[in-house]
């Protein structure tokens, strides 16, 4: 292998790692905004860790953080919790930083 065999797949590998380091973070992010979600919906433990569940799978829907904003938008509108899309853009921008504690200290 040459020397540029070796940057090629070493940049490879780091763009692979930190890829699936964005992915653990982001579906963290999402399950933390669950359980903050749905302690604000009145459900807890087992409820509670299902809608996390939910709110993980939302995000499989469309790329990007839209479509688990709306999730739990339309389930706090449903459910008359008062709150708008910016204070949830706010926590998921402030637990995003708390996920990536947690998963790097993993």
């Amino acid at each position: 292998m040459t020397t540029f065999d070796n940057r090629e797949r070493d940049a490879e590998k780091k763009f692979e790692h930190d890829e699936e380091l964005r992915f653990k973070v982001t579906a963290r992010r999402n399950k933390l905004l669950g359980l903050w979600a749905a302690e604000l919906l009145g459900l807890t433990g087992e409820a509670a860790e299902a809608y996390a569940k939910e709110v993980v799978l939302s995000d499989f829907e469309r790329p990007g953080d839209e479509d688990v904003l709306e999730k739990v938008l339309r389930d706090f509108e449903g459910k008359g919790v008062n709150t708008d899309a910016t204070k949830i853009r706010v926590q998921m921008d402030d637990l995003m930083g708390e996920a990536r504690v947690q998963i790097m200290s993993e």
